[in-house]
């Protein structure tokens, strides 16, 4: 066995788990009780292990996914044969385990039904944000505990207490696996969107750290908000509106950063480099958004987002248009990050000056005191009114501020030009 073999093994098993993880827990908790959500978690990790043990010496089996299903199923009627307390449900357990002898197209639905209502378990209002975030990363996506540490810049520690209090806190709720009804459903889809789009943004807009983006992340999240949009159980076009939305904006990742690792702003990307098949996603979900008669502010920034995608070149972007959009957005919606990003898009239609202007509104905004892009932006607009000195006096407030190394070096290489 070479190392090359044992890597790729390695390498396959973990993009399984990734994938499968969140079904494999959904389908065991649905089976043993949310009450023993450990307990799944437990008994899929088993099946990980041994997939590592086995694959490098026995080869990569035809169907990997029905694989670790098989053995995740016998390993939980191990379990069950030895658990006292399923002794009274043991054999309906069992029958509900033997169901699945593999994983195949006539068990999709079912299995996607269980992480449905497991990702609107994990997102419970009972539940903190953080706690919500960490369950839903843990239990539907199969992350670590180490690399939820890593994506949101805490401790290992600080992750496993999150998931302790959450688990204890769905015990003592009683809450279960069963989608909830009525308005109930509807506040409890606003939570998991909610929890959805801030998994998206800690990808796309990574706080700190070597990389700019965390396409994992990014990746898990559009997984997630896709499976409550296309569910035939809710009826949600905000759903469809947040799809929309991280489709078109994933769609621009592989343009973000070139071939050094190094930022790339939207209006100087290979637009040749945005993954078409995300772009018509977008559009496809947006289509789907309008059914509702609610406009949410998902809505107008799938708006936004399809307009750049829209866009040929940079120069043709409608930048009026994408102006008009954050005038909606503002009035859904008005907070300091949107007003910042509606300045970017007045300069662009009524010049730096205006824009100017309109920064003097949000600039003692708290929420912006740590917001390396306030700066920034203002540093931009003061440079092309040809203001240097200003302008670099802005990019090294920009650079005090929290950001990525990438976005760092994008900051100096701003102020060494306002130097030229």
């Amino acid at each position: 066995m070479s190392c090359e073999t044992t890597a790729a093994s390695h390498q396959l098993v973990d993009h399984l788990f990734r994938n499968r993880a969140g079904q494999m827990v959904a389908w065991l908790t649905r089976i043993f009780g949310a009450a023993h959500l450990d307990l799944a978690e437990e008994v899929v990790q088993d099946a990980l292990v041994k997939a590592l043990q086995q694959w490098p010496y026995t080869g990569v089996p035809d169907n990997p996914g029905g694989w670790l299903f098989r053995v995740a199923r016998n390993r939980a009627l191990d379990v069950l044969r030895r658990t006292a307390a399923f002794q009274e449900r043991a054999q309906q357990i069992a029958a509900d385990l033997e169901r699945i002898a593999d994983l195949d197209p006539a068990n999709e639905h079912a299995i996607e039904d269980d992480e449905l209502r497991m990702v609107f378990m994990c997102c419970h209002p009972a539940l903190t944000q953080d706690a919500r975030v960490a369950l839903s990363l843990k239990t539907a996506g199969g992350f670590s505990v180490a690399e939820i540490a890593s994506a949101f810049l805490t401790s290992e520690a600080t992750v496993a207490q999150r998931l302790v209090r959450a688990k204890r806190t769905l015990r003592e709720h009683r809450v279960g696996l069963d989608l909830p009804r009525g308005e109930e459903l509807a506040s409890r889809v606003d939570s998991v969107l909610e929890v959805i789009y801030l998994l998206f943004n800690e990808g796309y807009n990574a706080h700190a750290g070597e990389t700019l983006v965390r396409d994992d992340l990014c990746g898990e999240a559009l997984r997630l908000g896709r499976l409550v949009a296309l569910s035939s159980q809710i009826t949600a076009p905000a759903a469809h509106a947040l799809s929309a939305l991280m489709a078109f904006q994933a769609a621009r990742l592989p343009a973000r950063t070139d071939a050094n690792g190094e930022m790339v702003l939207l209006e100087d990307q290979d637009r040749s480099k945005w993954d078409r098949r995300l772009v018509a996603m977008g559009f496809a979900h947006l289509e789907r958004s309008a059914q509702g008669p609610d406009l949410t502010a998902y809505h107008v920034q799938a708006a936004i987002a399809a307009v750049h995608a829209g866009a040929a070149t940079a120069a043709g972007t409608k930048w009026d248009q994408i102006l008009s959009l954050y005038d909606e957005l503002m009035a859904i919606n008005p907070s300091p990050v949107i007003a910042l990003n509606r300045a970017v898009a007045l300069a662009k239609v009524h010049g730096p000056r205006v824009a100017l202007e309109a920064l003097l509104a949000i600039e003692d905004d708290p929420a912006l005191s740590n917001y390396y892009l306030l700066p920034s932006v203002k540093g931009r607009l003061l440079a092309e009114l040809g203001d240097r000195a200003a302008a670099a006096d802005c990019f090294n407030q920009a650079l005090a501020r929290p950001s990525t190394e990438p976005e760092r070096r994008f900051l100096r290489r701003r102020l060494h030009a306002c130097a030229d």
